[in-house]
């Protein structure tokens, strides 16, 4: 743990200078692309007036909720009493919009789940569990991405040509789905898919094409998908002409980048996680234009 505190310090400390992010982000509401769903988003903004870029974070089928307070959590959204809400965000999701906010970005996180009756998140090997589908990554959740974006791009205070996206596990997998849905048309700049599931059942297709560069960021250690199929993944994606890097961290497992001291007890975890925060800063900055 100690060295995980080191890492992390260190790679914080020499990234671009930072402002201060407001300590508990802002509850929003758009329209999901769906055009009937109103989607609950957590919108952490930097300091200044901008136009500032952006970032879309895309959180995973546990939901954007601590799983301390959202066991009997069902249905979130406008003047709805819930337990699950701006103070209950997970460590992870805090983590990354603070992160991002104190560089410069604004970040919205929404929640796909709450809004749809479903806060409480889904638990491991659940994929094929048929209550996910309303909530699914391939046809339901690109849409509420891609409000996210219209949403953004209509804010004075962002610059509607740098806004990204990024997303966990299942939203890693909505992520590579939003560019596949997006192909050579404008919209998000680049991606940024974090132990995303590639299999048959997660993609749209077994490729990804689409004019804008894509990062994965896997684990070889993951138990809960496969960093193999994501590597194939890519591989296609790179023949078709997309530009996807992939980073494969040795020892790491599925959640890497989660703060808690049980993932990060894990060596792996605890060198990876700032490595990949430093590459993701690296690629948002590195697209100025």
């Amino acid at each position: 743990m100690a060295r995980f505190v080191r890492l992390l310090t260190i790679a914080l400390l020499t990234l671009p200078a930072a402002t201060a992010a407001h300590a508990e982000p802002e509850t929003v509401y758009f329209k999901s692309a769906d055009g009937a769903t109103e989607i609950v988003g957590y919108l952490f903004r930097p300091e200044g007036h901008g136009p500032h870029p952006a970032i879309v974070l895309l959180h995973g089928r546990a939901g954007p909720y601590s799983a301390n307070d959202n066991a009997g959590c069902t249905l979130v959204g406008r003047g709805v009493a819930s337990d699950c809400n701006a103070e209950t965000l997970s460590k992870r999701h805090k983590m990354w919009g603070e992160f991002w906010a104190a560089r410069g970005v604004l970040a919205l996180l929404p929640d796909s789940f709450g809004p749809r009756g479903k806060a409480h998140g889904f638990g491991r090997f659940t994929h094929d569990d048929p209550d996910r589908a309303d909530v699914n990554e391939e046809t339901v959740r690109p849409l509420d991405a891609e409000g996210a974006l219209a949403w953004l791009r209509a804010r004075r205070d962002v610059d509607g040509r740098r806004i990204f996206i990024q997303g966990w596990s299942n939203g890693g997998s909505t992520t590579l789905n939003v560019m596949i849905r997006q192909g050579e048309k404008g919209g998000f700049r680049a991606a940024l898919a974090f132990y995303p599931g590639c299999g048959r059942s997660a993609l749209l297709e077994n490729f990804v094409s689409t004019s804008v560069p894509i990062a994965m960021f896997l684990g070889s250690d993951d138990e809960e998908v496969s960093p193999t199929i994501c590597q194939h993944v890519a591989q296609r994606s790179i023949k078709a002409g997309t530009t996807v890097s992939v980073t494969l961290y040795r020892g790491a497992t599925h959640d890497f980048d989660d703060p808690g001291k049980k993932r990060q007890a894990v060596p792996g975890n605890a060198a990876a996680m700032p490595d990949a925060m430093r590459r993701a800063v690296e690629m948002v900055e590195g697209l100025k234009n």
